[in-house]
């Protein structure tokens, strides 16, 4: 399938770069499995979904994970380079990988420093990603991180102002508990404990599942074929209690509704060929393109995407491509924002994926 179908003009100005105040004043696309568009607001949730659904958030929690750091110089009379260094992935304890700009300054053996005091040595290169392995713990490199890191914002907005102390509160949704992403599954920065609270009390409950994202998620695609195109792994986990409530939603007439992409991705990682969600705890790599048989989820709230993305071809596998370029044109003729702090789309999965 080329890349070039799911393409289609964002003017810069719509690209949000702070979210709504409060989160669940944003605004909600809603597309019906016949296409039908309804404007609303996020705080309409409770109106949208009925008693006996089950919404399914990502619950990976940002790491501040973006440190200035520096190159040791081997002649101590030389400076060492500025590097800047993104901790994209945990290896283990002490080895991570990381983007590294400007990468092409390090080669295997350098050793360096990531803000004022993580020490290490660079294992290998290629091209701007690198892997260290750090001097210390990891309870010392988390410490590092916390007082030192900045939010890995997206390039779209890291480009246009510098993460400040803010986006520690914003770019982290409420319910986040177990770190380990460097990009925030952003469906769910839409939610308040309010809103959780009126939603219970419509009788929709809330479950959780782990998927740390990565850089990958985000970025457009650089093929002109979808076949051509490599999804980066991501650790993700669904608990046995959690598939066992899923498994029974149905059985009462409740819908699965997935929290933003990276929810739907773990679910549907997680699904057998029947349809039946399994325990699940490992690396996914799933890219869902047209022709996509979804397994498990019925209903998808999610960001709006950037063109030629995985997440706009997953929306359009979901709603059908030609509904959600009707729905994205609309969206942007009204205004609405885009991406990790815009408004959001509320999508029930077309008639034909079932």
């Amino acid at each position: 399938m080329r890349v070039d179908e799911f393409d289609f003009d964002l003017p810069e100005e719509l690209i949000a770069l702070r979210p709504a105040v409060p989160r669940d004043a944003a605004r909600l696309l809603v597309v019906r499995e016949d296409g039908a568009r309804e404007h609303r607001m996020l705080r309409d949730l409770p109106e949208l979904l009925r008693a006996g659904d089950v919404m399914v958030a990502n619950d990976s929690k940002v790491v501040p994970a973006r440190l200035d750091g520096r190159r040791i110089a081997r002649n101590p009379e030389h400076g060492g380079a500025k590097i800047e260094f993104l901790l994209h992935k945990q290896i283990s304890a002490t080895h991570f990988r990381a983007f590294a700009r400007p990468a092409k300054r390090l080669r295997p053996g350098d050793r360096v420093v990531l803000g004022t005091s993580l020490r290490g040595q660079i294992a290998a290169r290629e091209g701007g990603e690198v892997e260290i392995f750090l001097d210390i713990k990891n309870a010392e490199i988390d410490a590092v991180l916390e007082a030192e890191g900045e939010m890995p914002l997206p390039p779209y907005i890291a480009g246009r102002r510098k993460p400040d102390e803010r986006d520690r509160m914003d770019y982290q949704t409420v319910y986040a508990r177990r770190p380990g992403s460097v990009a925030a599954p952003t469906a769910g920065l839409h939610f308040t404990p309010e809103l959780i609270m009126r939603l219970a009390g419509k009788g929709v409950a809330l479950l959780q599942v782990t998927l740390h994202v990565g850089t990958g998620t985000f970025l457009p695609v650089s093929a002109e074929d979808t076949e051509d195109h490599h999804m980066h792994g991501e650790w993700a986990e669904l608990r046995a209690e959690t598939a066992d409530r899923l498994n029974r939603t149905p059985d009462s007439g409740g819908r699965i509704v997935a929290i933003g992409s990276t929810a739907l991705r773990t679910l549907e990682t997680a699904s057998d060929d029947a349809g039946r969600i399994r325990p699940y705890s490992g690396e996914t790599a799933l890219f869902i393109t047209p022709g996509y048989r979804f397994k498990a989820v019925d209903v998808l709230l999610t960001n709006f995407h950037l063109p030629r993305s995985t997440l706009f071809m997953l929306v359009s596998a979901f709603a059908g491509t030609e509904t959600m370029k009707a729905a994205y044109s609309e969206a942007i003729s009204m205004r609405y924002r885009f991406y990790s702090y815009g408004d959001a789309c509320l999508l029930f999965r077309t008639a034909r994926n079932r």
